[in-house]
């Protein structure tokens, strides 16, 4: 058992906090010399660079490790973990990191596994506009909206986020999984990345325009499944 330091009790935060204390850890706060800290925040990887090398200054070490999934994947202990950071560290860790989700990755050296989180992040926003495209194609021909989800929910387009969120364009849920204003912000994270590294982003900046129409729309605090709303308003469909 561990003696665990937590900042950040949000939606995720409280989750992850909840299972530590489940299996037995002890969960508080407190950065001091020989001890490690874990940043499960999705931030710039320039920025989480520098805040490691400050975490170093104080004969700490840190570790990025953005998570890869919802509440209910959470819940379920189904969370994947993503860490960038050393080999050592992240060997001396991982056993924690095991007890949140059972797939945890390092992926290279400190701010990479920011690098992947954003790549997943944006691929999640695309699809689902995507997949509003392909409802609303199939409803304006006049198959209902149900129907049309049920089918593409179990054909071979439906990746584990479109099997979750994509009855969301039925019904949102009463509380945001991940909104409109988070999704973006990492939504920017990719364009600014790409910008950095000359990677053409079309699709993720079209989708982007989408999270701005929402905003525009009052939505901004809806999940980012709303982005159908948005599409379907724009083909004079009503939710």
């Amino acid at each position: 058992m561990a003696k665990l330091g937590f900042v950040g009790l949000g939606v995720m935060g409280s989750e992850m906090v909840l299972r530590l204390l489940s299996k037995g850890h002890t969960v508080t706060a407190g950065l001091t010399p020989g001890k490690f800290y874990v940043d499960i925040s999705t931030v710039s990887p320039e920025y989480s660079r520098v805040v490691a090398a400050k975490v170093r200054a104080k004969g700490c070490d840190m570790v990025d490790a953005p998570v890869s999934g919802s509440v209910i994947t959470l819940q379920e202990g189904k969370l994947s973990v993503m860490v960038g950071g050393s080999r050592e560290t992240f060997e001396k860790l991982k056993p924690i990191l095991l007890e949140i989700g059972p797939k945890v990755t390092l992926v290279g050296d400190n701010g990479l596994a920011l690098v992947m989180k954003i790549a997943t992040n944006l691929s999640l926003a695309v699809q689902m506009l995507a997949f509003s495209e392909g409802v609303l194609l199939a409803e304006k021909s006049g198959i209902s909206r149900e129907i049309a989800v049920e089918v593409l929910v179990n054909s071979a387009i439906a990746s584990p986020m479109i099997k979750y969120r994509g009855p969301f364009v039925l019904k949102l849920p009463d509380e945001a999984w991940f909104n409109v204003n988070m999704m973006q912000k990492d939504m920017l994270l990719a364009l600014e990345l790409g910008r950095k590294l000359d990677v053409p982003m079309p699709s993720t900046a079209v989708t982007n325009e989408f999270l701005t129409a929402a905003r525009g729309m009052g939505l901004v605090k809806e999940d980012f499944a709303v982005v159908y709303d948005v599409l379907a308003q724009m083909s004079g469909v009503s939710r």
